[in-house]
């Protein structure tokens, strides 16, 4: 009880003070208008404000971001609907390079460049489930390519029982020789005749096609007509005679792994899967808006073959214990 009646007391102070508060701010304010100049007068001066905010010239409008448009690379297009014009001339510069020593008792030659060097095929085991791997299609450009065809050949040389007993494997150490030959670097790219090796198979084969996003370190074709080139005819003749269950093309660099053809269903897209599983090359690949015609890994597919393309990390390394491990994927896979 007396803790309530002094509750009830300090309150009535608090009451009777506001009150008090309240009846001076209004005589203070109204009663007396000289109190606040009188104030303001006394604070000291802080002199003119230093702060300007900038403002945008009149004629100033923002400019709107465009995002890109993704495209679809590997659908054919029904009509091409570009215009270029023709392809400057273009001289190669042969310069004789070739350095790797191929082993005895396992290679064949299988056809000649346009500057007649020969196209090696180097065979292991001799099972009936054939499978084949190219390397150098774009020659000297890709010269890595060649160089990791080299490390598997000598690999398997020296280990044959890494080929499963009812395997054979072939492998095309380099199938554009004259640009390998020619230099290493985008003046090795082509073949004698400035035709796109990889770009003269008759899979939605085009003599030419809309640049964006692709190759134009230099003028190339895709040839005069499908196969117009001696190397992709020798090698095209001598898958052929054969009956290869599955193939990898390999080059560089970094886009990751194609699968060949055009069908949702194909077993193109399930290899290319089971390789991309053990390596870390980018499956489904980096899309660079590219237009791909007349590519090998698509009449490969065509033909009822397995079909991807490999592209190394880089053009300098070859990436070789992970390529291990790939090719014994590869050499397992069933379809």
């Amino acid at each position: 009880m007396r803790r309530a009646a002094n509750e009830t007391r300090h309150g009535a102070s608090l009451l009777a003070l506001c009150a008090f508060g309240l009846a001076a701010c209004t005589s203070a304010t109204f009663a007396d208008p000289e109190p606040l100049p009188t104030l303001v007068a006394t604070l000291p001066d802080l002199g003119t404000p230093r702060f300007v905010f900038p403002t945008l010239p009149p004629e100033w409008t923002p400019t709107p971001y465009l995002s890109p448009t993704p495209t679809n690379t590997r659908l054919p297009s029904p009509t091409p609907t570009h215009t270029r014009t023709p392809l400057p001339s273009w001289t190669p510069k042969p310069k004789p390079t070739l350095t790797f020593t191929p082993p005895p008792g396992n290679v064949t030659i299988i056809g000649y460049s346009l500057g007649g060097r020969p196209l090696e095929v180097y065979t292991f085991g001799n099972g009936p489930v054939e499978k084949l791997i190219i390397a150098g299609i774009h020659g000297g450009y890709e010269w890595n390519t060649v160089k990791l065809a080299d490390e598997l050949i000598t690999y398997l040389n020296a280990n044959p029982a890494f080929i499963p007993p009812e395997v054979t494997l072939y492998i095309v150490r380099v199938v554009n020789p004259d640009g390998y030959a020619r230099a290493r670097g985008v003046d090795g790219q082509m073949n004698d005749r400035g035709v796109d090796l990889n770009r003269n198979w008759p899979s939605n084969w085009m003599p030419d096609w809309p640049r964006s996003g692709c190759w134009t370190y230099r003028p190339v074709t895709g040839g005069a007509y499908p196969l117009s080139e001696p190397e992709t005819r020798a090698l095209a003749d001598f898958i052929l005679q054969h009956n290869f269950e599955a193939s990898i093309s390999y080059h560089s660099a970094a886009l990751g792994i194609f699968a060949g053809g055009y069908a949702d269903d194909r077993p193109s897209l399930r290899l290319a899967e089971a390789l991309a599983a053990v390596t870390t090359y980018p499956f489904p690949p980096i899309d660079t808006g590219c237009y791909y015609t007349g590519q090998f890994s698509d009449w490969a597919a065509d033909q009822g073959i397995a079909a991807v393309d490999v592209e190394l990390t880089n053009h300098r390394d070859t990436d070789f214990e992970m390529n291990l491990r790939l090719l014994e994927v590869f050499l397992r896979w069933r379809r």
